[in-house]
């Protein structure tokens, strides 16, 4: 008998995570492996922010909190969102959930019936359209052109529609793009979006990651209208480097803000206890290392960048947000799982194929690593490059 449901056989692995194991398993062998596939920044934790959890800890914060998290914390998430953000939101509409991506997945969860079409934007995160399968919705994959900067356009999402559309997903800054949508972009969209009362899930994890005079808009900041068909997505771990600390929070409308705490009454409860002193210190506290991190990803991403364009037979398109690029490895006619494995076997250097966000013929590097990593990396992906 095959005990496996359906819709959880029918899933795809995480190949990002998959390609970080394999170089974690090649280091521990002592090979001389370069990775670029980990989506973490490198940084430790800033001190207050885990001394407020070693804190917590002595004080006896180790019992359970509220299912959608501390009032407390929500009352500082609500704060960042009204000053940063310009989005209003009562405790009450906030979940903090174990990381963005159990965030995504409950709101996802929370909306989508079995049937309806979510439409995803390609290349994508590699993990929506899994999370629209196991809540028994369709992913409804629109391509979207380099030249577009790899943003979906009003027509395109036009043209995706149907009268089962619940939902888009909209990702800036993206992964793995880095692409950042203005307001205006952002504004065409939220209109189509409110003409055919499309429910809009906006995953903001980058925002604090744009570069060269981008600004990042929150869609739910639009107008009351868009704001009560949004679900704004944001978390811990980009933005203070808190990954392994799995810290995200969910936005909604109240009924849906409610469904989402009664998923997580029946999953996991409430998110790790002391761990949320510790994000209630990284929102409360001096934010120049958010700064100073942002600055230190720029210097590499305009390194690599101009290392990358020296490259004759790639194309890449310049992020402007997060810590990736996306680079088109089609003139050299090797698809990207074949491409990532010639690469990690021949030059020891781990990079993510785009495959796994939908885009054959791309891979994608992570610059959250030094930039001693970043130039020897490149010598060799451009030495690999060249014999093809």
């Amino acid at each position: 008998m095959d005990f496996i449901a359906k819709n959880v056989a029918e899933l795809s692995p995480s190949l990002t995570l998959s390609i970080t194991s394999q170089a974690k398993a090649l280091k521990k062998q002592g090979v001389d492996v370069l990775s670029f596939g980990a989506g973490e920044p490198d940084f430790n934790t800033p001190a207050h922010i885990t001394e407020a959890a070693i804190q917590a800890l002595h004080d006896g914060q180790t019992r359970y909190t509220e299912s959608a998290g501390l009032l407390e914390l929500r009352e500082s998430i609500a704060t960042k969102l009204s000053v940063d953000n310009n989005i209003s939101y009562e405790p009450s509409q906030i979940s903090v959930n174990c990381g963005a991506k159990h965030s995504c997945y409950n709101a996802i969860l929370a909306v989508v019936n079995p049937g309806d079409e979510v439409i995803i934007p390609a290349p994508y995160w590699t993990s929506y359209p899994e999370m629209v399968r196991l809540a028994g919705g369709v992913p409804v994959i629109v391509e979207t052109k380099a030249e577009n900067g790899w943003k979906i356009t009003p027509d395109e999402f036009e043209g995706a529609m149907s009268p089962l559309t619940k939902m888009i997903i909209l990702n800036s800054p993206g992964n793995p793009t880095g692409s950042v949508y203005s307001r205006a972009e952002m504004e065409a969209i939220a209109e189509i979006a409110l003409g055919e009362d499309i429910l809009i899930l906006s995953d903001e994890i980058y925002e604090k990651l744009v570069y060269a005079g981008q600004e990042h808009i929150s869609i739910a900041s639009l107008s009351k209208e868009v704001h009560d068909l949004t679900i704004t997505i944001n978390g811990f771990s980009k933005a203070y480097a808190m990954t392994g600390w799995r810290l995200g929070y969910t936005a909604a409308p109240k009924a849906i803000a409610t469904a989402i705490d009664t998923i997580q009454s029946h999953t996991t409860s409430n998110p790790t206890t002391f761990a949320q002193f510790g994000a209630i210190a990284a929102l409360n506290g001096d934010q120049q290392i958010v700064a100073d991190m942002r600055e230190e990803f720029d210097m590499r991403r305009q390194y690599m960048l101009g290392r990358l364009q020296a490259i004759k037979n790639i194309r890449v398109v310049e992020p402007l947000g997060a810590f990736y690029f996306l680079v088109n490895i089609e003139p050299i006619g090797i698809k990207s799982v074949n491409f990532a494995e010639k690469l990690l076997s021949k030059q020891k250097v781990a990079v993510v194929p785009g495959v796994a966000f939908g885009a054959e013929y791309t891979i994608r590097f992570s610059y959250a690593t030094s930039l001693d990593v970043i130039n020897a990396g490149m010598d060799r992906f451009e030495e690999f490059c060249n014999q093809h």
